[in-house]
């Protein structure tokens, strides 16, 4: 029974955001607060002693920087707008729910763990810079551009951490009754995603012409990057005999976080790109869950 809720969860959410977009758009002053716990949750059940920088996380880490930068300078030639939606849907950090998704497909939890956490701390260091030069503030001194997106991004993504450290070192007690609450960050997931699709719909419908076609153009981009991160990370991921671990960790985003800072550093309309993200990457984890319960069965 909650197998089928949490399947059709994903649908329910986007098609309540955009129906009632007036009020969840209303809402959106709580999507910081609602990253934060869904990261917070998870990093809660991370053990200190997994966690170890390899040279597997630093190829992926340099394919989401140098990647999305140049497919940001190469894109913007034809399309600002496709330049940063793209720019996005690479440099976005691995969801925690990709933790997960990689267990259930056999793959390595306590890799696929330390990256999530890497990826994010980089991400809250190259994002303000990034987004100081492409984004809405790039018209501002370096500095000051940098220093407005930093003091949000950065606490934003590096805080859960700490926090959950601090509550493991003097809360233990506390610390394991959260490790339990394991469905909470999906809850809060969904809750955040019918947010953003209402913003992003109410934003849609307030243009005086909405060009639908750069929607449909950043929709067809963000289902090719998706399948090629999948497949380019199973790539880097065999070379050190974690396959699946590579796939999840460089395929499926935290595109909460994602929409979020488009909607927020980027133009409005490069979060379709990792709104459709969303889709395109729960179409793949079905497909790869599928083949797995196939293989076993």
């Amino acid at each position: 029974m909650k197998q089928q809720i949490n399947s059709f969860a994903l649908p329910f959410a986007m098609l309540t955001g955009g129906i009632f977009h007036t009020f969840f758009n209303q809402l959106n002053f709580l999507t910081p607060y609602l990253i934060f716990f869904m990261l917070f949750f998870p990093y809660c059940r991370i053990q200190l002693k997994d966690m170890r920088l390899r040279s597997f996380h630093l190829w992926l880490i340099l394919y989401q920087v140098a990647v999305s930068l140049l497919a940001y300078l190469l894109l913007s030639l034809f399309s600002e707008e496709l330049g940063q939606g793209v720019l996005i849907c690479i440099l976005a950090p691995t969801a925690t729910a990709a933790i997960v998704v990689g267990g259930m497909l056999g793959a390595n939890i306590a890799l696929m763990a330390s990256y999530t956490l890497f990826c994010n701390l980089v991400v809250a260091i190259m994002a303000p810079i990034l987004f100081s030069f492409v984004g809405i503030q790039a018209e501002l001194y370096f500095w000051t551009s940098f220093w407005l997106i930093f003091k949000r991004v950065f606490p934003l993504l590096v805080l859960p951490f700490v926090a959950a450290l601090l509550l493991r070192k003097f809360a233990p007690g506390f610390n394991s009754k959260i490790q339990k609450m394991s469905s909470v960050s999906f809850y809060l997931w969904i809750f955040a995603l019918a947010i953003v699709s209402g913003r992003i719909v109410h934003f849609m419908l307030d243009q005086q012409k909405s060009d639908y076609r750069m929607a449909a153009v950043l929709a067809a981009a963000a289902l090719i990057i998706c399948v090629f991160q999948f497949l380019f990370g199973r790539f880097i991921g065999r070379r050190y005999g974690e396959t699946v671990s590579g796939g999840q960790s460089l395929g499926q985003k935290n595109t909460i976080l994602a929409i979020w800072m488009a909607q927020t550093y980027l133009n409005p309309i490069a979060a379709i790109a990792p709104a459709s993200y969303v889709l395109w990457q729960n179409l793949v984890n079905s497909y790869q869950l599928w083949r797995k319960n196939r293989k076993t069965s």
